[in-house]
Formats: structure tokens, sequence, C-alpha cells
């Protein structure tokens, strides 16, 4: 017959009653924190993360660490005893660590010097670690790109709003400051080693607001975000003060590249201001398309749509011979339509006049690589109703930045050897920008 043999249960560390549970695990965890050094030492002298301790742990871990680190200083608490050391124990106080999206309330040690007078306490080593918060902005400025306003923030930090208690004033106080940063440093790039093939502009507007922003291609099909530049309208002075900028940053104006805008004027004006009138420019189809079937009822859209696609892929002649046709077509009816496939016919065919390989076509035509970005924050961006001058900026800058992390070579990045010889091939003998 087999002995039965009790178990003791008091092994238990956890009970239901809150945070006299949590004090245990804690005093638990401090009696046995042999395997929590390394964690205190990575902590105090490496600034570890420590979101993964907490998932692992939790607060009462936290709690230990900051016993252990105390204790190293200053030895365990002994009641009753004398101690040979310069500090003594006092008790323990509320405090807060900052961990990478949040901040937590912990209870940590509180460290006095012996004898009297002022300013005798003594700051934990680990506690003192743990109020390293340079990540905290950037975190709140990856959540708010991702579709949540300050007002919406205790949602999707996981417990940030019971567990912290952070200010919505704070959120903004820092994703401003980091967008800011983020700003900065995309305006402070230089791209004189770079050689860029393409240079791609397009516009968006915020409100009354308009963000210019300029990406390149170099010879490799590699993307590189340019410069961005915020300004009352997509006007010419805008367009103007962006390609400076780039000159300015190290972009070479001699040299012979192909810009493929969104079809506005201004742009245009701006590119023969800094670059030279001879620089050839590829108007974005998607953006034609687009002004043409806006201004067509739904049922002629379809057609007018695929004669529109199928001109694109003829040669420079036939295809403006056949939207000339397709103008003609239109102009009783709709003669808004009309004008609107007619405007800036030659540089719709840019493309194809240069005789740049069809594998290239795709993502010559369309600014869709800036339009993307741009849609991004548009969609991120829909509850803001009220946009202060600085701020779309801000935003464009931190979307680009933060897309330009999965950009990829452009398709058809085995052909720009044959598009770079195309534009070495026309570089005219001499050519001066106009200042």
């Amino acid at each position: 017959m087999k002995r039965r043999t009790a178990v003791r249960r008091n092994y238990h560390t956890i009970d239901k009653q809150g945070r006299v549970g949590e004090r245990k695990l804690t005093e638990f965890l401090v009696r046995n924190g042999q395997a929590l050094l390394p964690m205190m030492e990575l902590i105090e002298h490496s600034r570890m993360a420590i979101d993964e301790l907490i998932d692992v742990m939790g607060r009462a871990s936290i709690e230990a660490v900051l016993e252990l680190s105390a204790a190293q200083i200053a030895g365990p608490p002994q009641q009753g005893k004398a101690r040979a050391a310069d500090l003594v124990r006092h008790g323990t106080q509320p405090g807060r660590v900052w961990l990478k999206e949040r901040k937590l309330k912990v209870n940590k040690p509180r460290l006095r010097k012996k004898g009297r007078g002022a300013n005798k306490e003594v700051p934990v080593p680990a506690y003192q670690a743990m109020q390293q918060n340079s990540a905290t902005g950037e975190r709140m400025l990856e959540i708010l790109l991702n579709g949540v306003s300050t007002r919406r923030y205790g949602k999707v930090i996981p417990q940030m709003a019971d567990t912290v208690g952070v200010s919505r004033s704070t959120v903004s106080r820092e994703t401003i400051e980091a967008s800011e940063a983020a700003l900065n440093k995309l305006l402070e790039r230089r791209f004189d080693e770079v050689e860029l093939l393409v240079i791609y502009i397009d516009g968006m507007h915020f409100g009354d607001q308009c963000v210019l922003a300029a990406v390149g291609v170099d010879g490799e099909g590699r993307k590189h975000v340019l410069a961005l530049r915020e300004g009352a309208t997509e006007n010419a002075a805008a367009a103007k003060d962006l390609l400076q900028h780039l000159v300015e940053h190290g972009v070479d104006p001699a040299r012979r590249r192909l810009f493929i805008i969104d079809g506005s004027k201004a742009l245009r004006t701006a590119i023969n201001a800094v670059f030279g009138a001879e620089m050839p420019v590829q108007r974005c189809r998607n953006h034609k398309l687009r002004n043409v079937l806006g201004r067509l009822p739904r049922d002629q859209q379809a057609q007018t749509a695929s004669l529109m696609r199928a001109a694109w892929k003829l040669n420079q002649k036939d295809g403006m011979a056949k939207f000339r046709q397709i103008a003609g077509w239109l102009e009783h009816d709709y003669p808004e339509a009309a004008a609107a496939l007619l405007e800036g016919l030659e540089e719709c065919f840019t493309i194809n006049r240069l005789d740049i390989p069809r594998s290239l076509h795709r993502c010559l035509a369309t600014s869709n690589i800036v339009d993307n970005p741009h849609s991004g924050v548009r969609s991120r961006t829909r509850r803001v109703c009220r946009w202060r001058p600085g701020m779309p900026a801000r935003w464009s800058a931190a979307a680009f930045l933060e897309g330009e992390k999965s950009f990829r070579k452009i398709m058809g990045f085995r052909d720009l050897w044959a598009l770079k010889a195309i534009l070495d091939g026309s570089q005219p003998a001499t050519r001066q920008a106009v200042a």
C-alpha cells in the first residue's frame, strides 16, 4: 500500500488580493534574486529596454530589480540592527519607470545618507537608468501614424491609461518633437554622391496647406526621399524653393535627368527656372486619367479610359494623333473633358519620344512613388479637422521616412542603364540652368 505524503501549500506567492500578492512576489524574487542580477547589471550599465522583462515577470520583477539595486549599495533591509555603511533605508515611495511605449507605476526603495541636513536622498541606480525616455516620442509618433489620435491613445497602448495616466498634452508634445526631428533629419540629407536619373514630384493638400514631396531614383533603381516643402498652395514659388533646396544639397542641375510630375503648370515652371527648359518631363498618366474621366458621365468613362491607355502604348506621333482624335469625339458634348485631354499633350508621351524601354514604362509613367506615401498620410489623418502651419510637413516627413524603410527598387531597374544612355546621349553640349 502506497503511503500518501502531505503536501504543504505555503509555496504560493500570489493570491487574489491585488497588491498583497504582488508584494509577496516581489519579496520572493528578492530572496531568490540571483537570476535577476545579470538583468540588473544590463539595465544599470547598458540601459537595456525593459519591455521584455515586463512581458515575462511583470511589475513585481521591476520592483525586485529596484530592491536588488538598492541592496547592492545599502545592504539588505535589517530592522533594529546597526550598519557601518553611510546609507540607511527610508521605506519606499511611489515612482514611475519608462517603458518603450508607456510609463509604469512602481514602489521604489528610498535611500538616505546618515546624519542631518538637506539633500540626503540617494538615488537607486537601476531606477535612474529606467528614467530614460528617448524612445517614447518615436513610439507615440508611430502609433499616431497608424491612425490613432491623441484623444484615443489609451485604447491602443496596452493598459496605458490605467497604469500610467500620461496626459494627452504630453503625448501631443512628444509627438510634435519627434515629428520635427524627422523633418529636420530629412531636410539635412545631402546627395552629392548619389547619381539620380529620375526625380518624382507630387503635391498633396491638407486643408489650405500643400506639401510638395520629391523622391529620386538612382542608377541602381534605389529610391531616395529627397525633400519636402510646405506652402499655402501648390504654386511656382513653393516648387522653386523645393528644387533649389535639392541643388543646395548636392543635386547637380547640369546633369540631365527625367522629371515626373503630376501635371501642375507651377511645377513645370519651377523645373524650367532651376534645371532648364530642355529637361525632359513626363506627366503622370494617372493624374491625366482622373482629370479627364472626372469631367465625363459614368457611362463614358470606361471606354475613354481604354482608348487613352491604348494610345499610350503607341509611339509618340501615333499616340498623340489618337489623343486628338478622342478629343474630337468628346469636344461637342464634353468640351471640358476634351480640353483636359489635350492639355500638356506632348509631355504625356515623353517616355515614348525618348524610346525608353517598355520595362520601365509602368514606373516612369506615373508619380505613384510619391503618391502612395501621401495616400498613407491622408488615410491616417482623416480625422484631423484643423491643420496648423508646419503640421502637414511634419506628418508627411514622418510618413515618408517610415515608408522608406520598406522601399524596394523600381520595376525594370535592370534596364535603367538604357535610360542613362538615352539621357546622356541627348545631353546638350553646353547648358546653364536658369537661376
